[in-house]
């Protein structure tokens, strides 16, 4: 009987031995689940976004976008800093308060995929201030910035790395216009059309912005545009204007799009950059494509201004 019982006894050890290194086993070779990190996350473990991680640490954003949340941020990498001329050590000397406006006109308060980007269209960023996003056959771009790399996945968000710094604007379009004595003839028409409270208010327009030698080379110096007919100065003005933010960025060649002036279209040229009225045998007015920001792709809080060469006639 007692062999019996220690027979039955090393049985039972033995099942239960079995029983429990199969199951070890099992959970050995479960695979461990794969967790989305959230956008802080992705920020600081990147060695492409040390710069970017820098400036959201200085600036106290950190912990605000490691919360769960559904965020969309326009990230610039590395090179986009370095190419704004801004490296880490620029970072340490910027005001808090001021670098945490920059980064947040990088942040939308939803998420929106590079799929659900529209055509043309203003959304406020949590900074308070209008972005102006655009997709076009070239791609996705915000302020006409491109995107390099969209949909970095992120469990709080979505992330779109992008070729450039945003800054949020500090004028509108008539303030542009105000500031530049290049543009006094061009602002005494706006005036004069009656649409100075446009170009001042909520919106997101382009304008094609002649400067004074333009004009004055239409033979439209301050004296012709003063005694013009409102009618006329109002018509001349509105087709130079665009309900819609249109970006260097947005211009395929050969489009058209509608002007202020009831029945007036633009066609576009890219080669060089350039507008002129649809069906019209006068040259294009070219985009001065200078200097990003200070000749095109001028960034008002209403919209975006490009400074042309010719008036559009």
């Amino acid at each position: 009987m007692k062999n019996v019982f220690r027979s039955s006894t090393l049985l039972i050890a033995l099942a239960l031995l079995g029983t429990f290194f199969m199951s070890a086993c099992d959970k050995k070779d479960d695979p461990k689940p794969v967790t989305t990190p959230t956008i802080t996350g992705v920020v600081t473990s990147d060695p492409n976004f040390s710069i970017l991680a820098a400036a959201v640490t200085r600036a106290g954003l950190a912990d605000a976008l490691n919360q769960p949340g559904t965020l969309t941020v326009f990230a610039p990498d590395n090179k986009a800093f370095t190419d704004a001329g801004i490296t880490a050590d620029v970072i340490a000397t910027i005001p808090v308060a001021d670098l945490a406006g920059i980064l947040k006109y990088h942040v939308l308060g939803s998420k929106v995929m590079a799929a659900g980007v529209p055509a043309s269209d203003a959304v406020v960023t949590l900074q308070g201030q209008k972005l102006f996003a655009s997709k076009n056959a070239n791609g996705v771009f915000v302020n006409g910035i491109g995107v390099k790399t969209a949909d970095v996945a992120a469990s709080n968000g979505v992330i779109h790395v992008i070729s450039g710094v945003l800054y949020p604007p500090t004028a509108s379009i008539a303030e542009i216009a105000s500031g530049n004595p290049e543009f006094s003839i061009l602002l005494s028409a706006v005036v004069k059309a009656g649409l100075a409270g446009a170009a001042a208010g909520p919106g997101k327009f382009t304008v094609f912005a002649p400067t004074n030698a333009a004009f004055e080379a239409a033979g439209l110096n301050q004296a012709a545009i003063d005694a013009a007919s409102v009618e006329t100065v109002t018509g001349i003005v509105q087709q130079h204007i665009i309900a819609t933010n249109v970006y260097a960025s947005d211009l395929i060649n050969g489009a058209t799009a509608p002007t202020l002036k009831n029945g007036a279209t633009l066609t576009i040229n890219t080669s060089p950059a350039g507008v002129k009225l649809t069906g019209s045998a006068n040259p294009f007015s070219n985009v001065v494509t200078t200097t990003a920001g200070t000749t095109y792709n001028i960034t008002a809080t209403n919209g975006v201004v490009h400074v042309i060469d010719k008036v559009i006639l």
